[in-house]
């Protein structure tokens, strides 16, 4: 029961200093921008600096992208079927 309080905790205390890269990344979300998993590519391509990919999100990465990383991951994890078709959907018809 603790380690579920303090990882709840954890994630809202990340979400709260950090932003989460997933929220930006989807809220801001435009055509040809990727959209799959967007938050963690975000996050992981921040950690390796890769900064050519990081133009394509159009976005900020968080200040702490390892502390967003677990997060991010999670919540990519729940809204990908939605996230999935729209990047389907842009592929085929766009």
């Amino acid at each position: 029961m603790k380690t579920r309080t303090g990882m709840l905790l954890l994630c809202f205390v990340t979400l709260h200093i950090n932003g989460c890269a997933t929220v930006d990344t989807i809220s801001r979300a435009t055509s040809g921008s990727p959209k799959f998993f967007s938050g963690t590519r975000l996050d992981v391509n921040a950690l390796a600096g890769n900064k050519v990919a990081m133009k394509k999100f159009k976005v900020q990465p968080p200040k702490y992208p390892l502390l967003d990383l677990p997060a991010s991951f999670v919540l990519d994890l729940f809204i990908a079927p939605v996230t999935a078709g729209v990047a389907l959907y842009e592929v085929v018809f766009e």
